[in-house]
């Protein structure tokens, strides 16, 4: 792998565009009141987990760096399936912490939509 031959721009973009989607896909216009609702009532914190945002941030940066090596691969199957099993791990981790189906359905619904906007920032940058 030639990391120069990687399309940096499109996994920024595509890092940048899946941590917005998880701002809106989370947030009470969206799904953030049902997902809290079968989270256990999760209520709001007193201030931003800014732990928990840097941590996603950097699990969302790293599967777009996932997703543009198997670009530059051409392998963009592997990236399909290393998002579907994102998927079913957090579905299973959801399902273990007793979470509702709904709020399953809701976080891995997430994985696969910001994995869709990752690959799609590489194809289109």
């Amino acid at each position: 792998m030639d990391i120069a031959l990687m399309n940096w721009t499109a996994i920024v973009v595509g890092t940048i565009a899946a941590f917005g989607l998880g701002m809106i896909w989370f947030s009470p216009m969206m799904f953030g009141k049902s997902w809290a609702a079968g989270s256990h009532n999760i209520q709001p914190p007193a201030s931003p987990p800014i732990m928990a945002m840097v941590i996603q941030f950097v699990g969302t940066a790293l599967l777009a760096l996932v997703v543009g090596i198997t670009e530059t691969n051409q392998a963009i199957m592997t990236a399909v399936g290393a998002i579907l099993a994102v998927t079913f791990v957090v579905a299973g981790m959801d399902l273990f912490s007793q979470k509702s189906g709904k709020a399953t359905v809701i976080d891995a619904g997430y994985v696969v939509a910001s994995g869709a906007l990752m690959i799609l920032a590489q194809g289109l940058i």
